[in-house]
Protein backbone atom coordinates (compact mmCIF):
# COMPACT_ATOMS: atom_id res chain seq x y z
CA UNK A 1 0.00 0.00 0.00
CA UNK A 2 1.24 3.49 -0.85
CA UNK A 3 2.62 5.81 2.04
CA UNK A 4 0.26 8.53 2.27
CA UNK A 5 2.74 11.92 3.76
CA UNK A 6 1.81 15.27 4.92
CA UNK A 7 4.25 17.43 3.43
CA UNK A 8 3.48 20.56 4.72
CA UNK A 9 2.79 20.64 8.73
CA UNK A 10 4.01 23.16 11.61
CA UNK A 11 4.93 22.93 15.36
CA UNK A 12 5.30 25.28 17.89
CA UNK A 13 5.13 26.35 21.14
CA UNK A 14 2.86 29.70 21.42
CA UNK A 15 4.58 33.18 22.65
CA UNK A 16 3.21 36.47 21.65
CA UNK A 17 6.88 37.77 21.04
CA UNK A 18 7.63 34.45 19.10
CA UNK A 19 4.90 34.67 17.06
CA UNK A 20 3.91 38.07 16.27
CA UNK A 21 2.25 36.81 13.03
CA UNK A 22 -0.95 35.30 14.92
CA UNK A 23 -3.21 38.09 14.58
CA UNK A 24 -5.91 39.05 17.01
CA UNK A 25 -8.46 37.07 14.01
CA UNK A 26 -6.17 34.22 14.49
CA UNK A 27 -6.73 33.55 18.12
CA UNK A 28 -7.20 29.65 17.34
CA UNK A 29 -3.32 29.63 16.31
CA UNK A 30 -2.43 30.97 20.33
CA UNK A 31 -2.16 27.82 21.61
CA UNK A 32 0.85 24.97 21.39
CA UNK A 33 0.67 22.89 19.22
CA UNK A 34 2.74 19.54 19.22
CA UNK A 35 3.38 16.07 18.34
CA UNK A 36 0.86 14.41 20.12
CA UNK A 37 -1.42 16.86 18.78
CA UNK A 38 -0.40 16.34 15.55
CA UNK A 39 -0.67 12.13 15.70
CA UNK A 40 -4.54 12.17 16.69
CA UNK A 41 -5.40 14.25 13.70
CA UNK A 42 -3.31 12.22 11.11
CA UNK A 43 -4.70 8.73 12.56
CA UNK A 44 -7.98 10.33 11.24
CA UNK A 45 -6.86 10.30 7.99
CA UNK A 46 -5.08 7.71 7.45
CA UNK A 47 -1.17 9.79 7.20
CA UNK A 48 1.56 7.50 7.74
CA UNK A 49 4.26 10.16 8.35
CA UNK A 50 4.85 13.61 8.22
CA UNK A 51 7.35 16.58 7.05
CA UNK A 52 7.41 19.64 9.44
CA UNK A 53 7.96 23.07 8.13
CA UNK A 54 8.94 25.86 9.88
CA UNK A 55 7.51 28.82 11.75
CA UNK A 56 9.81 30.97 12.98
CA UNK A 57 13.26 32.43 11.32
CA UNK A 58 15.78 30.59 14.12
CA UNK A 59 18.12 28.57 14.39
CA UNK A 60 17.05 27.52 17.36
CA UNK A 61 13.57 26.51 16.22
CA UNK A 62 15.24 24.65 13.53
CA UNK A 63 17.18 22.52 16.11
CA UNK A 64 14.33 22.50 18.01
CA UNK A 65 12.27 20.49 14.92
CA UNK A 66 14.80 18.18 14.26
CA UNK A 67 14.48 17.32 18.04
CA UNK A 68 11.24 16.64 17.83
CA UNK A 69 11.68 14.64 14.69
CA UNK A 70 14.44 12.19 16.02
CA UNK A 71 11.72 11.61 18.71
CA UNK A 72 8.61 10.68 16.86
CA UNK A 73 8.16 7.61 14.91
CA UNK A 74 5.93 9.70 12.20
CA UNK A 75 7.79 12.75 11.46
CA UNK A 76 10.29 11.76 8.78
CA UNK A 77 11.30 14.91 7.57
CA UNK A 78 12.40 18.99 8.82
CA UNK A 79 12.07 21.97 6.41
CA UNK A 80 13.72 24.24 8.58
CA UNK A 81 15.25 27.54 8.89
CA UNK A 82 19.46 29.01 8.44
CA UNK A 83 20.66 32.12 7.26
CA UNK A 84 20.78 31.74 4.11
CA UNK A 85 21.92 35.14 2.60
CA UNK A 86 24.41 35.82 5.51
CA UNK A 87 28.26 34.89 5.03
CA UNK A 88 28.24 32.71 7.99
CA UNK A 89 25.47 30.21 6.09
CA UNK A 90 27.84 27.57 4.18
CA UNK A 91 29.26 26.98 7.77
CA UNK A 92 25.70 26.59 9.58
CA UNK A 93 24.46 24.23 6.54
CA UNK A 94 27.81 22.01 7.30
CA UNK A 95 26.64 21.44 10.78
CA UNK A 96 22.85 21.16 9.85
CA UNK A 97 23.70 18.41 7.07
CA UNK A 98 24.80 16.36 10.14
CA UNK A 99 20.63 15.54 10.88
CA UNK A 100 19.76 13.27 8.03
CA UNK A 101 16.13 14.54 9.11
CA UNK A 102 16.58 17.96 7.61
CA UNK A 103 15.14 17.77 4.62
CA UNK A 104 14.97 21.19 3.19
CA UNK A 105 15.05 24.68 4.12
CA UNK A 106 12.97 27.78 3.90
CA UNK A 107 13.04 31.52 4.45
CA UNK A 108 9.73 33.91 4.83
CA UNK A 109 9.95 35.49 1.49
CA UNK A 110 6.20 36.94 1.47
CA UNK A 111 7.36 38.90 4.40
CA UNK A 112 10.25 40.43 2.91
CA UNK A 113 9.72 44.11 2.79
CA UNK A 114 12.41 44.25 -0.43
CA UNK A 115 9.86 42.73 -2.99
CA UNK A 116 13.21 41.56 -5.23
CA UNK A 117 14.46 39.58 -2.10
CA UNK A 118 14.95 36.70 -3.91
CA UNK A 119 17.04 37.98 -6.39
CA UNK A 120 19.59 39.53 -4.28
CA UNK A 121 23.21 38.60 -4.95
CA UNK A 122 23.47 37.56 -1.53
CA UNK A 123 20.42 35.01 -1.13
CA UNK A 124 21.32 33.66 -4.43
CA UNK A 125 24.57 32.96 -3.32
CA UNK A 126 23.50 30.83 -0.27
CA UNK A 127 21.16 29.03 -2.40
CA UNK A 128 24.03 28.11 -4.54
CA UNK A 129 25.83 27.04 -1.83
CA UNK A 130 22.84 24.19 -1.04
CA UNK A 131 24.25 22.20 -4.63
CA UNK A 132 25.36 18.95 -4.01
CA UNK A 133 23.46 18.83 -0.22
CA UNK A 134 20.55 16.90 -1.47
CA UNK A 135 18.24 19.53 0.37
CA UNK A 136 15.49 21.44 -1.40
CA UNK A 137 14.17 24.71 -0.85
CA UNK A 138 10.68 25.65 -0.38
CA UNK A 139 9.36 28.86 -1.77
CA UNK A 140 6.93 30.67 0.42
CA UNK A 141 5.59 34.07 -1.39
CA UNK A 142 2.16 35.53 -2.58
CA UNK A 143 1.19 35.74 -5.84
CA UNK A 144 2.67 38.73 -7.07
CA UNK A 145 6.28 37.34 -6.38
CA UNK A 146 5.70 34.29 -8.86
CA UNK A 147 7.29 36.24 -11.88
CA UNK A 148 10.38 37.11 -10.10
CA UNK A 149 10.23 33.71 -8.38
CA UNK A 150 10.58 32.37 -12.18
CA UNK A 151 13.60 34.83 -12.60
CA UNK A 152 15.34 33.42 -9.02
CA UNK A 153 14.86 29.59 -9.92
CA UNK A 154 16.04 29.98 -13.58
CA UNK A 155 19.76 30.98 -11.60
CA UNK A 156 19.41 27.40 -9.79
CA UNK A 157 19.01 25.10 -12.96
CA UNK A 158 20.16 21.92 -10.67
CA UNK A 159 18.67 22.93 -7.71
CA UNK A 160 15.27 21.19 -6.31
CA UNK A 161 12.29 23.67 -5.43
CA UNK A 162 9.37 23.22 -3.84
CA UNK A 163 6.48 26.24 -4.33
CA UNK A 164 4.53 26.24 -1.20
CA UNK A 165 0.70 26.89 -0.74
CA UNK A 166 0.06 27.03 -4.85
CA UNK A 167 1.52 30.58 -4.90
CA UNK A 168 -1.23 31.49 -2.38
CA UNK A 169 -3.67 32.32 -5.11
CA UNK A 170 -6.10 35.40 -4.98
CA UNK A 171 -8.88 32.67 -3.84
CA UNK A 172 -11.07 35.37 -1.29
CA UNK A 173 -11.69 37.78 -4.27
CA UNK A 174 -11.85 35.22 -7.23
CA UNK A 175 -9.15 36.19 -9.15
CA UNK A 176 -7.51 33.51 -11.59
CA UNK A 177 -5.20 36.41 -13.50
CA UNK A 178 -2.12 37.00 -13.35
CA UNK A 179 -1.74 33.88 -11.56
CA UNK A 180 -2.62 31.40 -13.00
CA UNK A 181 -0.05 32.56 -16.33
CA UNK A 182 2.58 33.27 -13.67
CA UNK A 183 2.39 29.78 -12.33
CA UNK A 184 2.02 27.95 -15.71
CA UNK A 185 5.34 29.67 -16.62
CA UNK A 186 6.70 28.74 -13.22
CA UNK A 187 5.99 25.09 -13.57
CA UNK A 188 7.60 24.61 -17.27
CA UNK A 189 11.07 24.49 -15.16
CA UNK A 190 11.13 21.01 -14.47
CA UNK A 191 12.97 21.15 -11.17
CA UNK A 192 9.70 23.29 -9.08
CA UNK A 193 7.33 20.95 -7.31
CA UNK A 194 4.07 22.36 -6.13
CA UNK A 195 2.44 21.58 -2.44
CA UNK A 196 -1.74 21.21 -2.83
CA UNK A 197 -1.67 23.40 0.86
CA UNK A 198 -2.71 26.54 2.24
CA UNK A 199 -5.95 26.89 0.11
CA UNK A 200 -8.30 27.36 3.02
CA UNK A 201 -6.86 30.15 4.30
CA UNK A 202 -6.65 31.99 1.57
CA UNK A 203 -10.26 31.21 0.65
CA UNK A 204 -13.31 32.76 3.05
CA UNK A 205 -12.71 30.82 6.17
CA UNK A 206 -16.00 30.74 6.59
CA UNK A 207 -17.16 29.73 3.39
CA UNK A 208 -17.00 25.54 4.28
CA UNK A 209 -16.81 24.43 0.71
CA UNK A 210 -13.91 23.34 -1.24
CA UNK A 211 -16.33 24.40 -4.30
CA UNK A 212 -14.40 27.86 -4.61
CA UNK A 213 -11.00 25.82 -4.54
CA UNK A 214 -11.47 23.36 -7.78
CA UNK A 215 -10.69 26.07 -10.47
CA UNK A 216 -7.29 26.77 -8.82
CA UNK A 217 -6.34 23.27 -8.43
CA UNK A 218 -7.46 22.45 -12.00
CA UNK A 219 -5.50 25.05 -12.83
CA UNK A 220 -1.99 23.96 -11.09
CA UNK A 221 -2.58 19.97 -11.97
CA UNK A 222 -2.53 20.96 -15.55
CA UNK A 223 0.40 23.41 -15.00
CA UNK A 224 2.63 20.78 -12.89
CA UNK A 225 1.02 17.43 -13.14
CA UNK A 226 0.23 15.05 -10.54
CA UNK A 227 3.94 13.72 -10.36
CA UNK A 228 5.31 17.24 -9.31
CA UNK A 229 1.95 18.12 -6.90
CA UNK A 230 2.39 17.19 -3.28
CA UNK A 231 -0.74 16.93 -0.73
CA UNK A 232 0.17 19.52 2.52
CA UNK A 233 -2.38 19.92 5.67
CA UNK A 234 -0.46 23.59 6.76
CA UNK A 235 -2.29 22.88 10.31
CA UNK A 236 -3.01 23.96 12.37
CA UNK A 237 -3.36 27.24 10.52
CA UNK A 238 -5.61 25.59 8.29
CA UNK A 239 -8.00 24.98 11.54
CA UNK A 240 -9.03 28.91 11.05
CA UNK A 241 -11.23 27.69 8.11
CA UNK A 242 -11.30 23.77 8.17
CA UNK A 243 -10.66 20.77 10.21
CA UNK A 244 -7.93 18.25 9.30
CA UNK A 245 -10.09 15.67 8.56
CA UNK A 246 -12.19 17.57 6.33
CA UNK A 247 -9.24 19.45 4.49
CA UNK A 248 -7.61 15.96 3.43
CA UNK A 249 -11.55 15.00 2.36
CA UNK A 250 -11.28 18.45 0.02
CA UNK A 251 -8.45 17.29 -1.23
CA UNK A 252 -9.36 13.71 -1.73
CA UNK A 253 -12.91 15.32 -3.61
CA UNK A 254 -11.48 17.23 -5.37
CA UNK A 255 -8.49 15.24 -7.21
CA UNK A 256 -11.38 12.35 -7.48
CA UNK A 257 -10.90 12.51 -11.08
CA UNK A 258 -6.77 11.66 -11.34
CA UNK A 259 -6.29 7.62 -11.53
CA UNK A 260 -5.14 6.00 -8.46
CA UNK A 261 -1.39 5.81 -9.49
CA UNK A 262 -1.73 9.92 -9.90
CA UNK A 263 -3.83 10.06 -6.38
CA UNK A 264 -0.82 8.45 -4.63
CA UNK A 265 1.70 10.30 -5.88
CA UNK A 266 -0.07 13.87 -4.86
CA UNK A 267 -0.88 11.76 -1.39
CA UNK A 268 2.69 10.34 -0.95
CA UNK A 269 5.01 9.79 -3.64
CA UNK A 270 6.69 13.32 -4.73
CA UNK A 271 7.27 14.15 -1.04
CA UNK A 272 9.03 10.79 -0.98
CA UNK A 273 10.58 11.69 -3.72
CA UNK A 274 11.88 15.38 -3.11
CA UNK A 275 12.01 15.05 0.55
CA UNK A 276 14.32 11.69 0.02
CA UNK A 277 12.16 10.43 2.89
CA UNK A 278 13.28 6.95 2.08
CA UNK A 279 16.51 7.97 3.98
Amino acid sequence: MAQKIDAHHHFWKYTPEGYGWIVDRMSRLRHDFLPADLEKEIGSAGIDGVVTVQARQSLIETAWLLLLAEKSTFVRGVVGWAPIAEERFPADLEVLRENKKLKGLRHVIQDEPDESYMIRADFNRGIAALKNSGLAYDILIYEKHLSTATRFVDRHPNQIFVLDHMGKPRIREGILEPWRNNLSELARRENVYCKLSGLVTEADWKAGSGAELRAYVEIALAAFGPQRMMFGSDWPVCLLATTYADWFATVSQLISALSAAEKDQIFGGTAIEVYRLHN
